[in-house]
């Protein structure tokens, strides 16, 4: 079906993308899925991961985003995210910095709190996959 599909990806904070899209793929919590115009209804929950879309000159972009929610309708797909940036705003240093932090507290020998063991994860996480985004072509 030919045709393009509305990609808004919003945060707290701000409007990240609002744009038209040839295709949108993002990270649902059972699994990536890939929605074009006309797509079938649905609502999802996200995990941390990239959003990928081609845009209207048929580049590939992609977009970093932390858990939230995905509506998918036939003519639009909003992302409502914890956090999000474009690949071109993430600060390289500044997440492996973070993942170099994370990675330190996980490695303490020491006895760790529950609650900061699993921030910690996360953050390695998040750290792990803005790396990746931020060094893709």
């Amino acid at each position: 079906m030919a045709g393009d599909i509305f990609l808004e990806v919003v945060t707290p904070e701000k409007i990240v993308v609002s744009e038209d899209a040839q295709m949108v793929v993002a990270p649902g919590t059972e699994g990536e899925f890939g929605a074009l115009v006309g797509h079938t209804p649905f609502l999802t929950t996200l995990q941390t991961g990239a959003i990928r879309y081609i845009d209207n000159a048929g580049k590939e972009r992609s977009i970093f985003v932390s858990g939230g929610f995905a509506e998918t309708l036939p003519d639009k797909v909003t992302i409502l995210a914890e956090s999000a940036e474009r690949r071109r705003n993430i600060d390289l240093t500044r997440a492996e910095a973070a993942g170099k932090r994370a990675e330190s507290f996980l490695a303490e020998d020491r006895k760790k709190e529950e609650i900061d063991f699993a921030r910690a994860k996360l953050a390695l996480e998040r750290s792990i996959r803005r790396i990746a985004i931020a060094k893709t072509k």
